[in-house]
């Protein structure tokens, strides 16, 4: 077990993807000799060859249309939209044809392929290389979509998009690129459409994915000070979804905070609050809470940390769950005053 970026962590997933399966093919824009723009791909062209890890033209359409065809005729295409924004070119590929097929074929025709995307802020970048998209990929049916935010999970959940027999759209946190953590080669961490509880807690739970699970992580540190017991579940699979974990975690707490980097308003913390109000009704002493970026295009450099969601704004939100003055306790809930709390449209 070694120490490793998340970027090495890819990389190492890819290489030992070609290694193993011939039918697996690495393209996109820039990922050949230069290894990508931020090294995912660094070295593969060189030992596999340019059959195997090769350059597109810059047409996202295009890079997305030629994989619907090479996974029809039984290869695995694993190709790179470079940056988030750059992939809604091939928006209409993916939704009309990579998402539908199978069941237009009713099962006759499977897409293996895997769609990578380099996704969220926190690097500097401006409009149209910061983008949050998972709330379109996860609104259609026929596709998984996935995030790790660990180099163990990213080298664990990109084996096993590569291997699924469905489409995977797989969002990488491209400011957790440069975070370091153990990773096995070899091994496999949780199912990838699996939640798991990063840290325990009775007082509240940090429902997160991708890039802010660090944040979450650092959060509940912070409350921890004070006193409160945070919960961080990371979600990994936003489609499909784990309800038993998340709700399971809630039921525990009875009070829940959902963090994304995406505009609040119709952001994916949306779907995420209104199945826990669904599942942990009963269980709530309060509103389910979102936190994410404001409702505004993303912000140029020097302004996105105060747009993207950080551990004062999610404390915040924490302390707004003290409606009563007093946290409740998990075993007082049963003959706590008045009904649970339904859940609240609350802004960032």
């Amino acid at each position: 077990m070694a120490e490793t970026t998340m970027a090495q962590a890819l990389n190492l997933a890819l290489r030992d993807a070609l290694a193993e399966d011939p039918s697996v093919v690495v393209y996109g824009e820039d990922v050949g000799p230069l290894g990508g723009v931020f090294r995912v791909t660094d070295g593969l062209t060189a030992e596999f060859g340019e059959d195997r890890c090769f350059d597109s033209p810059l047409a996202e359409a295009g890079i997305v249309g030629t994989a619907v065809g090479m996974a029809m005729y039984g290869l695995r295409p694993v190709v790179e939209m470079q940056f988030d924004a750059f992939g809604y070119p091939a928006f209409e590929q993916v939704v009309s044809h990579v998402a539908k097929t199978r069941n237009r074929t009713r099962g006759r025709v499977s897409l293996p392929m895997v769609i990578r995307v380099p996704y969220g802020g926190g690097i500097g970048g401006v409009e149209h290389h910061s983008d949050s998209s998972e709330a379109y990929y996860a609104h259609t049916p026929g596709l998984r979509v996935v995030t790790p935010s660990t180099p163990a999970d990213a080298y664990s959940m990109l084996r096993e998009a590569v291997e699924s027999p469905d489409p995977v759209v797989f969002l990488e946190p491209k400011r957790r690129y440069w975070t370091k953590g153990e990773v096995e080669r070899g091994t496999r961490t949780e199912p990838m459409d699996r939640a798991v509880v990063r840290r325990r807690g009775s007082d509240v739970t940090l429902i997160a994915y991708g890039p802010t699970v660090a944040t979450a992580l650092e959060t509940a540190e912070a409350a921890a000070a004070e006193g409160v017991g945070v919960e961080v579940v990371d979600l990994r699979g936003l489609s499909p979804f784990d309800d038993a974990t998340v709700a399971d975690s809630v039921r525990g707490t009875g009070r829940a905070v959902v963090v994304h980097e995406a505009p609040v308003f119709g952001g994916y913390g949306a779907e995420v609050a209104a199945r826990v109000t669904e599942r942990c009704f009963h269980y709530l002493e309060a509103p389910v809470l979102r936190v994410g970026g404001f409702d505004i295009p993303y912000p140029p450099p020097r302004l996105e940390e105060h747009h993207l969601p950080g551990v004062d704004r999610i404390l915040d939100a924490i302390a707004r769950l003290q409606w009563e003055s007093r946290w409740v306790s998990p075993g007082a809930r049963a003959g706590a005053a008045g009904e649970p709390l339904p859940v609240a449209e609350v802004g960032a």
